[in-house]
């Protein structure tokens, strides 16, 4: 990876890793500074201390965790959440373990859509506030403004995002050169602000001011929103082009801004009881603020579609790994297999941001609601992490535990700090979150226990295939029986005979099974072993991060001596219905839960892409 393409990924990495860190000086100051839950006395010593915080909180979280350490963990090329699960999954030798760790993950994952939820709802209204910076009277138009480009940005996610996104990188590039030269022409009429890049300036606020301390990194910790994107878009882009365009190019566009609005501020506050302005838009000439609020506006809607992106993402992560029920996935590039669409996803997020604007109004309210879900996510990272450095990879015990101490120690001090903002609105992506773990622990408790009641009642395959050799009457053709054990005899098969008395003359007991892995190759996809008498097995694999399709999957199986006609095929599924009945092992409204959301689920049909028309789908009531 080198010149040209090396630059190429470093420019798409600009526009859709740090869409949402990048639009994070549209508020961060302001909070900081003029929030109106605390007082800070605009004196320099002040100024330097809270623009040191930003700028070192900034380096550790995103430039050492993220940037160096931590895009380290890549299975396969690919990163996130659910990769570094994965991997930490490996080191657990016990069920316990491996409960615990799971546990851990999936509530990461929980917070990273309730951060879905507040991400474009604070992005676009920060944006949108620039229009009562160019007339007061214009105020009453913000929320409105916001409301539109959020229904605009949540219907074209059905068209897919490749064609648009070829001008996210430019724009994006744009954006973070007009933050450097807006914070170079502050800096210029006060460049002692420089000194904030002494952590003792942190320090000392931090010792002068210790009861506002927490206070005030809760709402410095919005500088950091949007870090995981580095990790979680490592498949797109390769680690090197992102730490390419984090150290060379938006780190440095995104100081020199803080650090002009830190100017801006002690130019115009200084020495003042009281002082109210809005740093970002107030370092604009007022001649530009009609340019500017456009090119704010298209920069949040990148970020939320980055946000959007992801949590599709995520969610078919979810599904293949079983934490989630079968949805509708649509891909909307040929091209490109991570350009995915979940209709069902992209408009309950719609939903819930459209509640967020209008309930929430300002960036000022909705700075309370913000953090929570990252900072939490952070620092499941950091444990996960931990637990990779130690188990999987055998670093010095030392070296591990002083990174991990270190990032620690930060986290949690990032996320006492957001902990107390719970009441004034904190407790959203919190709800949320807990809400989408109780869905995806009830999913998973339920398949765990749905599979654990068939192995009670399951036959082997092997002698049920030498008695059903010797008594079966025999019709043509192909007959693929799916099946979530490839040793035990298919339901839909023992349904078929009940019913049917017949086998076909040729029968798959095929068998999907999803790898801990981001992707398969083909040449790993299928596994075919001919059990005699006309019975084979196959095993078709598929990564977590593969798009499902039997028939394609089929057509390999050629190379292994079967050629698949589709017309003289037919695919048996069995559908198992859960009846709901009280028991010690899982509770009667959890059991309802799943029952719904099973109800619910695509079908197998669907979401595996076999034509509806050479189906036969075989029911059965199930009681745990």
């Amino acid at each position: 990876m080198s010149g040209k393409h090396l630059v190429a990924l470093a420019l798409g990495a600009v526009g859709v890793v740090y869409g949402d860190i990048g639009t994070s000086p549209l508020y961060t100051m302001k909070e900081v500074f003029f929030n109106k839950a605390h007082a800070i006395a605009y004196t320099e010593a002040n100024v330097l201390g809270l623009l040191s915080l930003i700028f070192w909180v900034l380096t550790i979280v995103v430039a050492i965790k993220y940037a160096l350490v931590i895009l380290r963990a890549d299975n396969q090329g690919e990163g996130g959440t659910m990769v570094l699960l994965a991997m930490a999954l490996r080191t657990a030798s016990n069920a316990k373990r491996r409960r615990a760790l799971t546990l851990l993950g999936i509530f990461g994952v929980s917070l990273f859509f309730g951060d879905s939820i507040v991400t474009p709802a604070v992005s676009v209204l920060g944006a949108m506030e620039g229009l009562k910076e160019i007339n007061e009277d214009w105020l009453v138009a913000v929320v409105p403004v916001t409301v539109v480009i959020l229904i605009g940005l949540f219907y074209v996610q059905r068209t897919g995002t490749g064609k648009v996104s070829a001008w996210f990188g430019p724009i994006m590039v744009l954006w973070f050169l007009v933050l450097g030269c807006l914070g170079v022409y502050h800096i210029a009429s006060n460049p002692t602000v420089f000194y904030a890049l002494n952590p003792w300036y942190a320090l000392a606020f931090l010792l002068h001011n210790p009861g506002l301390f927490i206070v005030v990194l809760g709402s410095a910790v919005l500088a950091v929103t949007g870090a995981e994107a580095l990790y979680a878009d490592m498949g797109h882009f390769g680690r090197k082009p992102i730490r390419i365009a984090w150290f060379a190019f938006v780190m440095p566009m995104l100081v020199l801004n803080y650090f002009g609005q830190g100017a801006l501020i002690l130019k115009t506050c200084a020495g003042k009881a009281q002082c109210s302005m809005h740093p970002f838009y107030d370092q604009v000439p007022h001649s530009f603020l009609i340019p500017m609020v456009i090119l704010a506006g298209l920069a949040s809607i990148i970020a939320s579609q980055a946000v959007i992106s992801g949590a599709f993402s995520i969610a078919r992560q979810g599904i293949q790994l079983g934490f989630l029920p079968r949805m509708q996935v649509i891909h909307t590039s040929h091209r490109s297999e991570g350009q995915i669409y979940l209709p069902a996803v992209n408009w309950t997020l719609f939903v819930l941001v459209l509640i967020v604007v209008l309930a929430f109004r300002s960036t000022d309210n909705l700075a309370a609601a913000y953090g929570l879900a990252v900072t939490g996510a952070m620092c499941i990272d950091t444990v996960l992490f931990a637990v990779v450095a130690y188990g999987l990879w055998k670093w010095h015990k030392l070296a591990a535990a002083v990174a991990v101490a270190v990032f620690a120690i930060v986290d949690v001090s990032l996320l006492a700090s957001t902990v107390i903002k719970i009441p004034d609105g904190g407790w959203f992506p919190l709800l949320i979150a807990a809400v989408v773990l109780v869905f995806m622990t009830t999913w998973k408790r339920g398949r765990n226990l749905m599979a654990e009641q068939r192995q009670q009642t399951a036959l082997p395959l092997a002698p049920m295939i030498e008695a059903l050799s010797r008594d079966a009457s025999r019709v043509q053709g192909t007959a693929v029986f799916m099946t979530s054990a490839p040793d035990e005899m298919p339901a839909a098969m023992l349904h078929n005979l009940k019913h049917n008395k017949v086998l076909h003359e040729r029968n798959i007991v095929l068998h999907v099974q999803f790898e801990d892995v981001p992707l398969v190759t083909r040449a790993k996809r299928l596994e075919v072993t001919d059990l005699g008498h006309g019975f084979y097995r196959m095993i078709v694999r598929y990564g977590f991060m593969n798009a499902p399709d039997i028939p394609k999957a089929l057509a390999h199986a050629k190379q292994h001596g079967i050629d698949f006609e589709m017309m003289d095929t037919s695919f048996f599924v069995s559908r198992e219905v859960l009846v709901p009945n009280p028991c010690t092992r899982i509770s009667i409204w959890r059991q309802r839960l799943f029952s719904v959301m099973s109800r619910n689920a695509q079908s197998a049909t669907a979401y595996f892409q076999i034509p509806t028309n050479r189906v036969l789908e075989l029911g059965a009531q199930v009681k745990f």
